[in-house]
């Protein structure tokens, strides 16, 4: 949701999550842009160092970046929360405070969900 009265719903944000494999990350991604909630996803392999129950682990992850709005995030932060395969995932998100305005177009009109039909 937009940080302040101050922020447009059109504003954008980036997210961001990681999961255990490319093909969780590639079905994360694939949800996502298909239902608008994300213009973009990028899939990077990365080596995650975290605590987890007492223990200290070292594992390959798969982290995604979405590129949404201001909009679309409650709705995107709240559909990766349900998706996600990890018990507890990072979800988190941020705004963008300086965007080409071709790209900011872009990633905006691919969010926006498309009209309705006029009734008959």
């Amino acid at each position: 949701m937009p940080r302040s009265a101050q922020e447009p719903a059109n504003a954008l944000w980036l997210a961001m999550t990681t999961v255990g494999s490319a093909a969780q990350a590639r079905e994360l991604a694939q949800a996502a842009v298909q239902a608008r909630l994300a213009a973009c996803a990028q899939i990077s392999a990365i080596e995650s160092v975290y605590r987890w129950q007492g223990e200290v682990l070292q594992e390959a992850e798969w982290r995604v970046l979405f590129k949404t709005t201001a909009r679309a995030w409650p709705a995107l932060q709240a559909a990766l929360a349900q998706w996600h395969p990890y018990e507890l995932p990072a979800i988190a998100g941020w705004p963008l405070d300086a965007v080409l305005p071709a790209f900011a177009q872009w990633v905006q009109e691919e969010t926006t969900p498309p009209a309705a039909p006029a009734p008959i």
